[in-house]
């Protein structure tokens, strides 16, 4: 059942849940709604953004393009826009509900729009999200307790190390969802069909395997326990940008706010292509 938006703006009736793409991220933009986009915009694309100089846009490309699994790059804006050409038509200063500032690696400031900070030398990256094969797995009927709205899942920085270009390397980051084992052969199936969204599981089990020391306390995101019937079931994570753009240590960087992402018109299972100008 859909939640019934209280908040200012919206019409009485209306229930985030069943609200259009469009109508979603036009709330969005009037900062009605700031809250998390999981469970929300059915059957549409959603995706993490990054905004940075222009001058290490071709290094973080290349570096997306060579660790495909956590970086699947859904569009690429032309260097000092703030459109994303194929994504439908989006503003990437107003259209996420809340956004993440870093300057020299350090989070220090959350927003609702980043107008007055965008130059004409910033880039936009749209990088696939594991919200968008949600609904396929709740339409399936496989229910996970992780995946109530409004949470935002648990993600880890393992061992395993990203291919690096330039100043952008460092760890892979996972998240994580409790799968009953009766399931996890059907999530790998139906998970491996999106691979804009990352795919098909990079591990089943035990989390030491990734370097994971304490599954109860995560990097990013909330907890989530495993049941009896249970196994932690290990995405590879757009996380993964965040962690190699603290790590370079860039005079500024711009990402969502994790759990609060863009909500694209594309299709969930759209081809998605885009083109680069920097």
């Amino acid at each position: 059942m859909g939640v019934v938006a209280h908040h200012r703006g919206l019409a009485a009736g209306e229930e985030l849940g069943r609200l259009s793409s469009e109508r979603l991220r036009s709330l969005i933009r009037q900062g009605v709604y700031r809250g998390n986009t999981k469970g929300l915009a059915h059957r549409k694309l959603q995706a993490s953004i990054v905004i940075l100089s222009r001058r290490f846009a071709g290094d973080f490309l290349k570096f997306c393009t060579r660790n495909s699994k956590p970086l699947p790059v859904v569009g690429v804006g032309q260097a000092g826009s703030a459109m994303l050409a194929g994504l439908g038509e989006i503003d990437v200063r107003t259209d996420v509900p809340q956004f993440d500032i870093y300057r020299f690696g350090a989070l220090v400031e959350r927003r609702s729009n980043v107008l007055d900070l965008w130059r004409e030398d910033f880039a936009a990256f749209a990088i696939g999200c594991c919200f968008t094969f949600e609904h396929a797995l709740s339409d399936r009927g496989i229910k996970i307790r992780g995946l109530r709205r409004g949470r935002t899942v648990p993600m880890f920085r393992t061992m395993i190390n990203t291919v690096p270009v330039g100043l952008f390397g460092g760890e892979m980051v996972v998240s994580m969802l409790p799968i009953r084992r009766c399931d996890v052969d059907k999530v790998r199936a139906i998970t491996a069909r999106y691979p804009h969204a990352h795919g098909a599981p990079i591990h089943v089990g035990d989390p030491a395997v990734l370097g994971i020391r304490d599954i109860e306390r995560p990097d990013w995101g909330e907890p989530l326990p495993i049941a009896a019937d249970e196994v932690p079931v290990f995405w590879a994570s757009c996380g993964t940008a965040r962690n190699a753009l603290q790590r370079a240590e860039l005079e500024i960087f711009i990402t969502e706010t994790p759990g609060r992402m863009l909500v694209t018109e594309m299709d969930h299972q759209s081809d998605v292509g885009f083109f680069k100008v920097f």
